[in-house]
């Protein structure tokens, strides 16, 4: 199997985060191939799809395709083997050919049925057990709400510090940083494209009080939260972010398929 480069982080990156879809590794093989033949003549945008850990081995490709990887929605806080049920190592996703992983997404870092949820420690651990397996992360971060007063920002500023805790400065570039305000996940509309411009700085310059003043400029940021084709060109020009995390959006084929082509042809 070929487990294939890390692109250059100058592309584009559009990250399509299947969740809990589709329902059938045929449907999830038939996804791909769209995805897949609206990669192909690309120019500069990747895509990585990242769907259920059941259906990774069918996603990856068997040889190199031009602007398309794969990813998890997450990787175990424990690194290697062991006796952890139910738990998906990031060596393990690795050894299948996915090239990057999603961590902390909000649904995630929110109190789920199990009473469990991802703490800025869990989602650390996370982060360096995928940097540690030759992963590209993508580390999500977003304020459950936005206040007059700022607060937020603060919520923010630790989320993204505490996260990268213990995070040597080597593997500064092979983090993205997923902003997704909690408020806009599945809303019917995008948040603000000014404000995400805002945001976008004040994250990059969080990541550079980590990692220091050169990578903050290197820093990819992404949006997600109510991403579609019909705002993705918006978001991308006037938020100027270096990509989309998308969602729901990324399991309609037909709108998913429009959002690439938006984005690719922003000539700036």
């Amino acid at each position: 199997m070929n487990h294939g480069k890390i692109i250059p982080m100058s592309k584009r990156l559009i990250i399509g985060n299947w969740k809990m879809n589709p329902g059938t590794p045929e449907e999830a093989k038939k996804l791909v191939r769209k995805t897949k033949r609206a990669a192909l003549g690309l120019v500069k945008t990747e895509i990585v799809v990242c769907p259920p850990f059941p259906f990774l081995t069918a996603c990856v490709p068997r040889k190199k395709e031009a602007n398309f990887k794969v990813g998890a929605q997450s990787v175990s806080a424990e690194e290697g083997v062991g006796a952890r049920t139910g738990e998906v190592s990031a060596t393990m996703v690795r050894a299948i050919g996915a090239e990057y992983a999603i961590v902390g997404h909000s649904e995630q870092r929110k109190v789920g049925e199990s009473g469990n949820s991802d703490t800025d420690e869990t989602v650390s651990k996370r982060l360096n057990a995928a940097l540690n397996a030759g992963l590209v992360v993508i580390l999500c971060v977003g304020e459950k709400a936005r206040d007059e007063n700022g607060t937020y920002l603060e919520e923010l500023k630790n989320q993204i510090k505490n996260s990268l805790l213990n995070t040597p400065k080597k593997f500064a570039s092979k983090i993205i940083i997923a902003y997704e305000p909690v408020w806009a996940i599945g809303a019917q509309e995008a948040m603000n494209s000014e404000q995400i411009y805002e945001t976008s700085i004040f994250v990059r310059k969080i990541f550079a009080d980590v990692f220091g003043a050169d990578n903050g400029l290197k820093a990819k940021v992404l949006y997600g939260g109510a991403v579609n084709f019909r705002n993705a060109y918006e978001i991308m020009t006037v938020g100027k972010v270096d990509g989309l995390l998308v969602g729901r959006e990324s399991v309609n084929a037909p709108g998913f398929v429009e959002l690439i082509k938006a984005v690719d042809k922003i000539t700036a």
